[in-house]
């Protein structure tokens, strides 16, 4: 059995190894030919792609990009674990990103006392805007799916009715710009500077911060075993005393809470003011980097680096005379390839996994004169 078990492992290994492979191939097959399509070289372009995207300025700005979609991609593989497809997470970030620049730039406090206020705000503020769909779900029965599409254009309703003259905002120096009131200095969280590179935010911090919280939580706490067991069965996690309600609320309002993190890069490394070019999307964004990752804390890290190198490069491609959609086409390409490589291999592992015991149980269960004829 022992001989049987190593042997599992290793195609284990193999298959896990053997899926990401195919999903690159797969999708640089598809990617050349869609370049090709278009009449261009698709050589030139990974070229112009790989040299773009080594240059010093391109690595910050990946980096810098990669921060907010990690965490728009942990805050989406939470509730994959349980099961749960939180689209909201776009419009929990939106408004939690708001309401947090409101607040700070009223705060006249200390950046060390002010700075956690802000963060704190906006994790509440996203706990709270998920809480209502996950109430909805486990007290009536709505599908977190119908209720965040919902909050999503809620929560966009509500920010352009607040984001006015006279409301929640104010008209900056030259009438063009709409926005919160700008954050003070004190209250703009650290960079690092790298010099011609540019600026590295700060904030990875506390996006690396959140993924080993996110890896201990789920791997190695009971909280994370019940989670994941819910998302597997709820009927087997409900026979083995959790409440599945509870988890179900608990794990949205979790997820709402890093989403509300998500715009804190931009919020305290850039912009330093919510306005109506604060970047949207991002919910959705997640979704696909979570997909990417498989929900695993690495797997999305590498995901969310991934996404800022092809909208680094691809958008540099718009400049050499490539169609600017082709950015579109290569995300979504990688996103598809990646699942059905994914699940073709699982299948596959799978498959080969129920053989293999299959023939040792039916060796074990052979009687002797079987196995002599067998060895024969």
């Amino acid at each position: 059995m022992n001989k049987l078990t190593q042997r599992i492992d290793k195609e284990r290994l193999l298959l896990g190894v053997a899926a990401p492979l195919l999903a690159i191939v797969a999708a640089l097959v598809v990617t050349t030919l869609v370049i090709l399509s278009t009449g261009k070289n698709p050589g030139a372009a990974f070229s112009d792609m790989v040299t773009y995207g080594s240059a010093s300025d391109s690595q910050v700005y990946i980096l810098n990009k990669a921060t907010t979609y990690y965490l728009a991609g942990v805050s989406v593989a939470i509730g994959f674990r349980m099961n749960l497809f939180n689209i909201g997470v776009d419009g929990q970030y939106r408004i939690a990103a708001f309401i947090a620049a409101v607040l700070g730039g009223a705060l006249t406090t200390p950046g060390w006392i002010s700075i956690p206020l802000i963060i704190l705000c906006a994790m509440g503020t996203g706990a709270l805007w998920a809480a209502i769909a996950g109430v909805l779900k486990v007290t009536r029965g709505v599908s977190e799916v119908i209720s965040t599409i919902m909050l999503n254009s809620i929560a966009t309703a509500i920010i352009a009715y607040l984001l006015q003259p006279g409301k929640l905002a104010e008209l900056q120096a030259g009438g063009t710009v709409v926005s919160t009131k700008p954050l003070p200095e004190s209250s703009y969280f650290f960079q690092i500077d790298t010099g011609a590179a540019g600026e590295l935010w700060g904030f990875i911090v506390i996006a690396v911060i959140v993924g080993i919280a996110y890896w201990f939580v789920l791997g190695r706490t009971r909280f994370g075993f019940d989670l994941r067991t819910v998302g597997q069965s709820e009927s087997a996690a409900a026979a083995s005393g959790v409440s599945v309600k509870k988890m179900v609320a608990t794990s949205m309002v979790i997820s709402g809470a890093v989403a509300g993190l998500i715009g804190m890069p931009t919020l305290l490394n850039d912009s330093h003011q919510f306005s109506n070019d604060f970047p949207v999307g991002i919910g959705f964004t997640g979704i696909a980097i979570a997909l990417l990752g498989r929900n695993h804390p690495i797997g999305i890290a590498l995901g969310a680096l991934l996404w800022g190198f092809l909208e680094r490069t691809t958008n540099h491609l718009e400049f050499e005379g490539y169609d600017k959609e082709i950015l579109g086409v290569i995300q979504g390409v990688i996103v598809l390839c990646v699942v059905i490589a994914y699940e073709v291999v699982r299948r596959y592992g799978l498959k080969r996994q129920q053989q293999r015991v299959g023939a040792e149980l039916a060796a074990q269960a052979a009687t002797p004169t079987q196995k002599q004829e067998v060895a024969r």
